[in-house]
């Protein structure tokens, strides 16, 4: 603005003997009236006048000669002339008599009033239209009295308070887009000019009417039209739609901006009455209250009721205006800041609301146009955004009204105000927290305005808002969630990106993690995908291995995937929209838009002139996502299994899309000439079975109704399209497209929400054809790092999808030639992963693998040769993958170079072990002749031998690096002597051969893995044994005539093992028993071993069983079976002879946590009555294993018991149920009459006082629920559930009977520190208390885990999909589904009852597959709590005991079967290919017989044992302190070295 001109100065510095200048105008101005002077002449006159008036000097004028002329053209005639010329030359004359007459001014009040009546209405109006043929005067006029400042007489003029409204209000007005008729706009001159006019007037004046000043406010609030706080999201804009941006505030907001800025003192002073008259009388209204409200004040405390909602549009209108005033002028809010300040203690919630969220904007800088627009975080970009061009990338698009401005720092400057807006984190109302965490956001994004903030303000801030994310109220924890949203990606790596990573608990990105599986819908949502779209722009910085970046979001995929455990259908329609949207966009990369941001990026790829590979840019992305999870420890092995098995339901869901639009092609949209009522309800059928897996079922099936109704056969072929595994991605990916632009325009445009989810799970998206090629050539370049996850990629390909391979087998093959092994060159060890690509697509589709002699001595090589030993074991496999006579020959050419100077000191032992133990399982018939050299030294100079020295210093469990040969060794030739066994195909000659085999590994269970007698085991080497013996147990037990052999005893040994000492080795044997139940491999008996796990240390463990417990009783429940509630009679059986069963009460109380365990995972109102009439049942029975015992006759009064108090605490109403139910066979036997029945069912045989432990055990799971979020007790960091709190410390009976009872028995057990041989001899009582002491530690409580917020969302998914932990072990099974075909036939009582109940519930034409799979066991690694030490080994059976066990198999084949006569829905535990009941039991065999279902399916290749993993409190070994157990994902992967082989 040009400099304000004042009375010159100069004058007074000139000679004062000047003779004065007189005016010599002396023409007449006034008339008569009546005789008015004509108009030319009367401008003429005043033309001259002014003329002369304007060439006179002030200081040589004589004032006494201008006193005529000042009083003629003052006259009212000449100021209200009608002519515009008239007024403006008279205005011109009457400025410069003022100048000339000043100080004095020649003219009455009357005079003075008209003179300004005539500028402020009259000719500074007429300054806004440049046109204006008198536009030099009225300049003149404004001019005049802006330089001379002869304005400030109007501060002095009646009325004046009117003419300065009018005056302010006129320019402001004016300068803000009027333009001309000419379309000129208002030159700057004239502007600066009017903004000098008001200054002079807001400078002299001691005050200024509210109005005027009101007048100037609201020039600021031009930024928000419409006046007031409505704070909007800004949509974003393109580039094309930039021009529509302000670039600089309007012209009367500059000026007021001026002003206030030119004249703070004054500004400030009229500033602060102006708010105090409304934010006073607002905060009067709200009332005051002497401190700060936080989070715990008083709700109930009486006030004002607080203002009116007119009165609160006023305080919003003033608020918006202090926003952009503080934006504009901070310098004059210095005494209306402490007004918002007292807003903050206001007892109405409304008035802190609007405090916090006005002192929170004025912090970050932003006015009343509201924030910025959020950035765009695109997750399709390509070239993806780098670190240092974000900044440049939003700068082009910008309006300066919503860019955030804070000219000075409001921390430093109001430093009080500051730490009490911080303080309103803890208001008590949510909406203010929220309004709170969205400020934070605002500050931290924007810099406090541009101006920063200090390094403990920021870390508070950054505090406050992680602290939020986890807030009680929703809409606090999404404010969190959208406060980040505001950040660009630069901000969040370098502001939020030093509080920690995703991975690091407590930070704010890792809590930001945890609300993507928050409980309510908005939240998960916005933070998922905010989480997805982080990690996608980001993907260029992670794969240019930028370490920030990396320890930011790296782990972002392994948070996402691992909500996949929730098994939530919301969530997991959300994850499909996460996956597909922004993870790996369907769109992405934008081939079209590739080269925008080539130049900037420096990427060659895009900037060059060859065109851009979509599928392999969108195949790197997709291993980019997979390597996150695997470089996350063991949560991201957890999400990668999740993601795999989330791939691997492709195939079942496209088979269930295909039968719709088959069955929807038949509906023939409702028209149907023949079998009508049929093909209907197939449709119904198949959209029941489809809803089942998506949120909201009725929605799903009247949508895909309509689809049917609708009868697009354009659709269907789309359809078809969108899940051919044929098809390229952009097939795929356009079809998909066209399919929801036809569903949108269509009449049902509804039906898109059901049937995206749906293609999006059975399209080929993912993995499909197109991006092969390019993860090959990764496999081999390695580029990028990304070589070791290609290989897995393609192993899991290889394994769910074959048939992706067959374009590009050859290829594979000739890989693996190029870098086949000799012996005296090794093969790089990432090849094994391609060498089991190979060999699953080989057991599918043998007839494509080329099986000239190059590549069959290829085979052989890497059998003899290859590294690490199990590629022997896929070399096998391929070789024999024809199974015709040159295979065979090929076979026995192997086996004859392996046995060559075969000794144990040989090199490349281990190769030659895997490969006889292939040979064993696939080519029986060319081992057979070489059994006494194989045996020799897989028994003699392996397994019995003891090479390594034990010790002390052992520890219990090794990761697999750590393996030492003897110990690999001793499993590979374990497996030899197992798939000898199962290569058997003559049932009675495998029962023959069995026998050694089956002492030798009860041994190895029973003795603790030791099998040497003259030496000593190392303690690792043992663990490893007997879980390998138990996997293989159940391995072979899934064969009928194999587990026909396992009697009663012997099955409760092997269920001991779920109580192992040793973590690792339990939790393997479980998971292994869990795939084996879930695949229907195992009869229904052995989920009785599940229920062992109450007292499992590991919480995280034992919450991911229950889950798996629970989903499969939901399963049964709605099968109509009845099988999980048949297993009360065998747990009885089994704890009833566990090693710690003791009669006192204190120790049954104990047996009852088991029985809790069952009884809450499994009793439903509407079972309980048939889990209570088992109980009974058994009561009146005879123990068939023990005849002179009463002990399952305790358990049953025991059990009853707690089902009483599980019914009650639960509110249930007890309806007994009325039919018959069977015992098992071989465990129970009935007494000799039914008065001994009678008696027994009448007689309690459970102690005195047996109620008030229960009811103290329940009230203990009851304090569980309110404490299930705290830290574990033992120190551990806290997982995302609770662990297990500590055992009460309180002297209570069931206190004493923990601390005590273990006590008694020490002196035993330090006969643990001796040599191993002497501490076999411990009594059966003193095992028992070292068992118990492990299991009954005093940190440990009756509480279990309360499911009672999560079981609905955890449960309905589990069973229906296959599991991956151990799918190599079921994929790659050695290919030995012709070698034990009985594998399938004699599948369990489960499986059969699963393959049943899919072919009630699914659709007839959906593949039975689509309804046999399970998701993945979670498999979260945590550290294992400690367990007291202590020696004991499984109660002992002698040879004799075996061979009388045997017998009673031998007798009862049928042993494992329920003999029920209750309705069909409870006989489905006896099923075909099982035998006959014994006579007592001829009625439920009937009952089963009439229920049995279809053949089952071709059996697939039997799974392996899975890894070796881990065990708490066995029935039958030492339970060692845990605290220090090596993470499961140590474990060597003994999945994958038994997979096929073993």
């Amino acid at each position: 603005m040009a400099p304000r001109r004042s009375a010159p100065a100069e004058p007074e510095e000139q000679e004062p003997e000047e003779e004065l200048v007189t005016l010599q105008f002396n023409e007449t101005l006034t008339w008569r009236p009546g005789k008015p002077i004509p108009i030319d002449q009367l401008l003429k006159r005043l033309d001259r006048l002014s003329k002369e008036l304007a060439e006179m000097d002030q200081d040589t004028v004589d004032p006494a000669s201008l006193t005529k002329v000042a009083k003629e053209v003052a006259a009212h005639q000449l100021l209200t002339h009608k002519d515009k010329g008239v007024r403006a030359f008279a205005a011109c004359c009457v400025v410069d008599i003022l100048t000339l007459c000043a100080p004095n001014a020649p003219f009455t009040g009357n005079q003075l009033k008209d003179i300004f009546n005539l500028c402020v209405t009259s000719i500074i109006p007429a300054l806004f239209d440049p046109s204006n043929p008198y536009n030099n005067q009225h300049k003149y006029v404004l001019r005049s009295f802006a330089e001379y400042k002869s304005v400030v007489l109007l501060l002095d003029v009646e009325g004046s308070d009117t003419l300065l409204l009018r005056l302010f209000s006129d320019i402001f007005e004016g300068v803000d887009g009027v333009k001309s008729s000419s379309g000129e706009h208002l030159p700057k001159e004239v502007q600066f000019t009017m903004q000098e006019l008001l200054g002079v007037l807001i400078e002299d004046a001691a005050s200024l009417p509210a109005k005027v000043i009101d007048a100037i406010m609201a020039q600021f609030l031009r930024a928000a039209p419409g006046a007031g706080r409505a704070r909007q999201e800004h949509v974003p804009l393109d580039e094309n739609q930039a021009t529509l941006l302000q670039k600089e505030e309007p012209e009367a907001y500059q000026m007021a901006k001026n002003l206030c800025q030119m004249y703070p003192e004054k500004m400030s002073r009229f500033v602060s009455q102006y708010f105090s008259d409304v934010i006073l009388e607002g905060t009067s209204l709200g009332g005051k209250s002497g401190a700060h409200r936080d989070a715990d004040d008083s709700d109930d405390q009486d006030g004002p009721s607080g203002p009116s909602e007119s009165d609160l549009r006023e305080l919003r209108k003033s608020h918006a205006l202090i926003r952009e005033l503080w934006k504009a002028a901070p310098m004059i809010l210095q005494n209306v800041v402490p007004q918002v300040d007292a807003e903050l203690s206001a007892d109405n919630a409304q008035l802190r609301q609007l405090a916090t969220e006005t002192l929170g904007d004025m912090i970050a800088g932003i006015g009343a146009a509201g924030p910025p627009p959020r950035p765009t975080l695109d997750p399709a970009a390509y070239p993806p955004l780098k670190l240092e061009d974000d900044e440049g990338m939003d700068a082009p698009i910008t309006n300066i009204l919503t860019t955030p401005i804070s000219p000075v720092s409001f921390s430093q400057t109001h430093g009080p105000t500051f730490h009490n807006f911080l303080n309103r984190k803890n208001d008590k109302v949510a909406a203010i927290r929220a309004t709170w965490t969205t400020a934070v956001g605002y500050i931290l994004s924007t810099s406090a305005g541009g101006i920063g903030l200090s390094r403990e303000d920021e870390a508070a801030l950054v505090r406050g808002l992680g602290e939020k994310l986890s807030d009680s109220d929703e809409k606090v924890r999404l404010a969190a969630v959208k406060a980040i949203e505001s950040f660009k990606f630069r901000d969040v790596i370098l502001k939020l990106g030093p509080n920690g990573g995703v991975n690091k608990e407590g930070s704010v990105l890792s809590t930001l993690a945890d609300r993507s599986r928050d409980l309510k819908p908005a939240v998960r949502v916005a933070a998922m995908c905010l989480l997805s779209k982080l990690w996608a722009v980001g993907t260029g910085e992670l794969l240019a291995g930028n370490q920030t970046v990396a320890a930011a979001l790296g782990a972002i995929p392994s948070r996402i995937f691992n909500a996949f455990y929730v098994n939530d259908l919301e969530l997991n329609v959300l994850m499909d929209r996460v996956i597909y949207e922004h993870l790996v966009p369907l769109t992405y990369p934008p081939l079209k838009k590739a080269t925008k941001n080539a130049a900037s990026n420096g990427n060659s790829q895009a900037a060059g002139a060859a065109p851009l590979d979509g599928d392999a840019i969108r195949a790197e992305r997709i291993l980019l996502l997979v390597r996150s999870m695997a470089t996350d420890g063991q949560s991201g092995d957890q999400a990668k299994r999740a993601f795999f098995t989330m791939q691997s339901r492709q195939p079942q869901y496209a088979n269930s899309v295909l039968t719709l639009i088959k069955q929807c092609d038949l509906y023939n949209g409702g028209v149907m000439d023949e079998d009508a009522d049929k093909k209907t309800q197939l449709l119904h059928n198949t959209a029941n079975y489809l809803a089942q897996f998506l949120p909201d079922r009725e929605k799903t099936k009247s949508d895909i109704m309509r689809f049917a109704k609708m009868n697009d056969r354009r659709n269907y072929n789309l359809i078809k399209y969108i899940l051919s595994q044929e098809q390229d991605f952009k097939t795929v990916h356009n079809a998909l497209k066209e399919l929801f632009r036809r569903m949108a325009a269509s009449k049902e445009p509804g039906i898109v929400d059901t049937f995206w989810p749906l293609l999006y799970r059975s399209g080929c998206f993912m993995f499909n054809r197109s991006h092969l090629a390019t993860i090959m050539e990764f496999s081999r370049s390695d580029e990028h790092g990304l070589g070791t996850i290609a290989h897995e990629v393609l192993n899991e390909l290889s394994q769910r999808n074959p048939d992706l391979f067959k374009t590009h087998i050859g290829q594979l093959c000739k890989d693996l030639v190029d870098q086949a092994p000799t012996a005296s060159k090794e093969n790089d060890p990432i090849v094994a992963e391609t060498l089991k690509a190979c060999s699953t697509y080989a057991r599918k589709y043998p007839k494509d693998v080329p099986m000239d002699r190059e590549f069959i001595q290829t085979m052989i090589n890497y059998a003899l040769y290859g590294r690490p030993p199990r590629a022997a074991k896929y070399a096998v496999n391929i070789l024999l993958s024809k199974k015709d006579s040159k295979s065979m020959v090929s076979a026995t050419d192997l086996l004859k170079r392996t046995i060559k100077d075969w000794t144990y000191d040989s090199p490349h032992l281990l190769n030659k072990l895997t490969t006889v133990s292939q040979l064993e399982l696939l080519a029986p018939k060319v081992t057979e002749e070489y059994d006494e050299p194989i045996l020799n030294m897989a028994v003699q100079q392996t397994l019995i031998k003891v090479r390594a020295d034990a010790s002390d210093q052992d520890p219990d469990w090794v990761d697999d690096a750590a393996m030492d040969q003897e110990i690999q060794a001793k499993c590979l030739s374990l497996k030899i002597l197992v798939n000898r066994l199962r290569s058997v195909e003559d049932v009675e000659e495998a029962k023959i051969k069995a026998k050694s085999v089956w002492n030798l590994l009860t041994k190895l269970i029973k003795d603790d893995g030791e099998i040497c007698k003259t030496k000593d085991t190392p303690k690792h080497h043992r663990s490893r044994l007997r879980l390998l013996a138990a996997q293989l147990f159940l391995k072979l037990c899934t064969q009928k005539h194999f587990d026909d052999i396992l009697t009663a005893g012997g099955f409760n040994t092997l269920a001991l093992m779920s109580q192992d000492v040793v973590q690792e080795v339990r939790h393997a044997f479980v998971r292994k028993l869990q795939k084996y139940l879930a695949e229907g491999k195992l009869r229904s008996r052995y989920y009785t071993i599940v229920f062992l796990l109450a007292f499992e240390p590991s919480s995280d463990f034992k919450t991911r069983i229950e889950t798996w417990i629970r989903s499969r009783a939901r399963h049964f429940e709605q099968s109509k079976q009845a099988v999980l509630e048949a297993v009360m009679p065998r747990l009885l059986s089994l704890l009833a002879h566990h090693p710690d069963y003791r009669p006192e009460l204190d120790m049954l109380v104990d047996h009852a946590r088991y029985l809790h365990f069952y009884i809450s995972l499994v009793a439903t109102e509407a079972n309980l009555g048939l889990i209570t009439k088992y109980a009974e049942r058994v009561k009146q029975t005879q123990d068939a294993l023990d005849p002179t015992s009463d002990r399952h006759r305790v358990l049953c009064d025991l059990a009853q018991a707690v089902i009483r108090k599980w019914q009650e605490r639960n509110n249930w109403i007890f309806s007994a149920y009325p039919g018959k139910v069977g015992q098992p066979v071989g465990l129970y036997v009935a007494l000799k009459s039914h008065d001994e029945a009678q008696t027994a069912a009448e007689k309690q045989y459970v102690p005195e006082g047996l109620d008030e432990k229960l009811d103290e055990l329940f009230k203990a799971m009851d304090r569980k629920k309110k404490r299930k979020t705290s830290d574990d007790r033992d120190g551990n960091p806290p997982s995302k559930k609770a662990k297990l709190p500590s055992r009460p410390k309180e002297a209570k009976p069931a206190s004493k009977k923990v601390s005590a009872t273990p006590r008694t028995k020490k002196p035993p057990s330090s006969s643990a520190s001796k040599p191993k041989k002497p501490s076999k001899e411990l009594t059966a009582q003193e095992r028992a208390d070292r068992r118990r002491s492990g299991r009954a530690r005093g940190d440990k409580s009756y509480i279990e885990r309360d499911s009672s917020e999560d079981d609905e969302e955890m449960l309905d998914g589990v069973a229906k999909w296959k599991y991956d932990g151990d799918e190599s072990d079921e994929s790659e099974d050695d290919g030995d589904s012709d070698a034990a075909p009985a594998a399938s036939e004699n599948a369990s009582d489960d499986g059969e009852e699963e393959e049943e109940a899919a072919e009630k519930s699914s659709p007839p034409p959906v593949p039975a597959t689509a309804t046999k799979a399970a998701a993945p066991a979670k498999k979260k690694k945590k550290k294992a709590e400690e367990v007291p030490a202590s020696d004991s080994d499984l109660s002992d059976l002698s040879d004799d005991e075996a061979e009388v066990e045997e017998k009673e198999a031998e007798e009862a084949e049928g042993s494992d079967d329920e003999e029920i006569s209750s309705p069909p829905a409870t006989s489905s535990t006896r099923r075909g290919g099982r035998a006959a009941p014994a006579a007592n039991g001829r009625k439920a065999a009937a009952a089963a017989a009439a229920m049995k279902p279809k053949p089952k399916a071709a059996p697939k290749a039997k799974p392996p044992p899975p890894a070796t993993r881990t065990r708490p409190t066995r029935g039958s070994a030492r339970i060692k302190e845990a605290a220090t157990t090596p993470d499961e994902g140590d474990e060597m992967d003994v999945d994958e070295e038994e997979e096929g082989g073993e």
